[in-house]
């Protein structure tokens, strides 16, 4: 971990910063922190965000709230990737430096902290792990009486995940029925065709998704919640260890000084209010797919879960 008063890196080492971020919610806000300044570069640095995520106004503004954190790494310029499918992102990043992303969000595994560099720091406070399911009409009475992982298991229902997602390995692994594709854009036309009844989506991103789509015929199932701890970090190339150092850095800035939880209330506060999860059943599954270090975040996210929803479920 990169100590923000000396800033002197070490090796992203994680321990501390799980223990602070444990409840993002309750961050204490405004300590001063001080950094001795890199020398500064009069030129502009352009890095490269996968398209997913550069389309997403919450992490487009995450990164560039850490990178602001930052200045004495020089100016900077977000630049939308091409659109690149989630294991192509993993293959381009562990091969390091192709020109094609720098900076992906992408929900954890052993694999991706073992190729990959990972800012061990949950970008939506764990909500990703949270799942929620996009339907159509027609299917919400497959739902209606689910109540436990073992209703969902004998039920039938088919659930639509990308084909390099840890999710799927998560729900296979807890033997519910998942059909995949490696796009995420067409699981949401099989969705429409009836290839599978449920497209769970995360509670920090399935609002995004229903306003992009477009689509009445879509719609959020209103009863059922389905969790695992499964954070999501931001991830670089293996050997880009400046931009790793930089965004550890200008997220434990942001961390401590407030500006990060502010951004969680701003950015995902909404949905939990809309979606209503104090009132759902909570089906919690199994992730067998972590490290130690980060079953440990998302074990404790799962714990305060009711903590999490009541403090959150306020009047906007």
């Amino acid at each position: 971990m990169i100590n923000p008063q000396t800033n002197q890196p070490n090796r992203l080492r994680r321990r501390g910063i799980q223990r602070l971020l444990i409840f993002w919610f309750l961050i204490p806000a405004a300590m001063n922190l001080t950094a001795s300044a890199q020398a500064s570069t009069s030129t502009t640095q352009d890095y490269i965000l996968w398209y997913r995520n550069y389309d997403s106004p919450a992490i487009r503004a995450l990164v560039n709230l850490a990178l602001s954190e930052t200045p004495e790494y020089g100016a900077y310029q977000l630049v939308r990737s091409e659109e690149l499918s989630q294991g192509r992102v993993l293959r381009e990043l562990a091969q390091g430096k192709t020109g094609l992303i720098d900076i992906a969000n992408l929900a954890t595994s052993p694999d991706r902290e073992e190729n990959l560099t990972a800012i061990p720091i949950p970008v939506d406070g764990g909500l990703l792990g949270f799942r929620v399911c996009v339907v159509l009409p027609a299917k919400l009475h497959l739902f209606e009486n689910i109540h436990t992982l073992d209703d969902l298991k004998s039920s039938g229902i088919r659930i639509g995940q990308g084909t390099h997602w840890p999710d799927t390995q998560i729900l296979k692994s807890n033997r519910i029925e998942v059909v995949t594709h490696p796009r995420y854009e067409i699981l949401f036309g099989m969705l429409r065709n009836n290839r599978f009844d449920c497209f769970a989506r995360g509670v920090s991103e399935v609002l995004y998704d229903l306003q992009i789509e477009s689509d009445p015929d879509l719609i959020i199932e209103p009863n059922l919640l389905l969790a695992y701890p499964m954070p999501s970090y931001f991830f670089v190339g293996s050997r880009d260890v400046e931009m790793a150092q930089r965004l550890q850095l200008g997220m434990e800035r942001a961390v401590y000084d407030g500006k990060f939880a502010e951004f969680l209330k701003q950015y995902y506060a909404r949905a939990v209010n809309l979606l209503h999860l104090e009132r759902r059943h909570i089906i919690v599954l199994k992730n067998p797919l972590l490290t130690e270090e980060s079953r440990n975040i998302g074990r404790s996210t799962l714990e305060n879960l009711r903590r999490r929803l009541e403090t959150l479920a306020t009047k906007p």
